[in-house]
């Protein structure tokens, strides 16, 4: 009889795994858990860590960009020193300019309304028995309330004595066509509604308590048609930020506009911040990068500082002459997440970052502008 072949003959031989094969799987599986212990690191931290990325700096022998010891900071010239005060019954010492001993500071475009105060004695009938020899000078901060006028214009109708013919005198040039709003109510309108946040009913609102009937419709309308006014100045602000070298733009989510059931929808600010310290705000109902394009119309070229939205990177990618920097706050976060893995690359790092944050907290405190502060730069 023939004896049964061996299945394991004829079976197909298996390759065998290579030591360089084994090393590439085990360095992958390495890095898979590395990154996996990164994100349940930086879970921790968002649910029980610090949310905080202050840092305190304490190195007086830290190494600068330069490759040399760091050294104190010089003192600026022109500092301002103000004075500190001490708890308790002590008199507080106040800065210089302080109108009076409460520390009621105002700088010189505050109207100041003069109130003389006269004693009985100075008025009666023994007032020749006394003398002002001093006064003495005390300030009250006080409030006036938004108050509104109605302006009367009263046009004489005046007729030439030769041929007989009338005139009547014309309004000065309106702002708004046929419209009963003075200048003055619309630069008060876009004022407490924009920069103060007041919105429109509760302006109406202060309008009616003061005897002042007018729709509330009205008053949309008014800010409607002051701001196609204001459009040109806009549009001329944003083409002269677009001329920067370096440009920074942001996303800000705002709610606007309703929708179905009463609810808002999510729109988006997108700030222009160029190199003459000028701000223009531009609006989208997306956050997509298509909003980009449209606003730096090509027209931009230079260096672009954003936060981490991976929007700005893709425009920067495509477009040509733009570079692409985020700002420190975004680019710093890096070397903090990565302590964990290499805390003496990170610490490096985040402490020549400290260094240049202490200089602009400098600047800042020390209010310096212009060469003085390229100087202590």
């Amino acid at each position: 009889m023939k004896s049964p072949s061996n299945p394991a003959a004829h079976a197909p031989s298996q390759p065998e795994s290579t030591p360089a094969s084994a090393e590439t799987e085990v360095a992958l599986l390495r890095e898979e858990n590395q990154h996996l212990k990164d994100r349940v690191a930086w879970f921790e931290r968002q649910l029980f860590g610090r949310k905080s990325e202050k840092r305190i700096i304490d190195a007086p022998d830290q190494i600068n960009l330069l490759g040399e010891p760091t050294q104190t900071l010089p003192e600026p010239e022109d500092t301002v020193t103000v004075s500190s005060f001490q708890r308790g019954k002590a008199k507080k010492l106040r800065p210089d300019d302080c109108a009076t001993d409460a520390g009621l500071r105002f700088s010189e475009d505050v109207p100041v309304e003069v109130i003389a105060v006269m004693p009985p004695e100075l008025s009666g009938s023994d007032a020749d028995q006394y003398e002002i020899i001093d006064t003495h000078i005390t300030f009250k901060l006080a409030q006036q309330s938004a108050s509104y006028v109605v302006l009367r214009y009263e046009m004489p109708v005046f007729k030439h004595k030769a041929d007989q013919s009338m005139q009547t005198a014309e309004l000065p040039d309106p702002v708004l066509e046929r419209s009963i709003a003075d200048v003055s109510l619309l630069a008060g309108l876009l004022v407490d509604k924009f920069q103060y946040h007041l919105p429109l009913y509760r302006q109406h609102q202060r309008m009616a308590q003061q005897g002042i009937t007018v729709a509330r419709s009205s008053l949309t309308n008014w800010v409607k048609r002051s701001i196609e006014l204001l459009r040109p100045i806009v549009e001329a602000q944003c083409r002269h930020i677009l001329l920067s070298r370096v440009l920074a733009m942001d996303e800000t989510p705002i709610k606007a506009g309703r929708q179905h059931k009463g609810k808002l929808k999510q729109g988006w600010f997108w700030p222009l911040y160029g190199e003459d310290d000028e701000v223009v705000f531009t609006y989208s109902e997306s956050r997509g990068r298509q909003h980009i394009e449209n606003t730096l119309k090509s027209q931009f070229n230079g260096t672009l500082i954003t936060d981490g939205h991976s929007a700005y990177a893709r425009y920067a990618e495509k477009t040509q002459g733009v570079t692409h920097a985020q700002c420190w706050v975004h680019s710093r976060r890096y070397f903090v997440q990565a302590q964990e893995r290499d805390p003496q690359a990170a610490d490096q790092a985040l402490n020549q970052i400290g260094g240049l944050y202490q200089l602009e907290q400098t600047i800042q405190e020390q209010k310096l502008t212009g060469d003085k502060k390229h100087q202590y730069r």
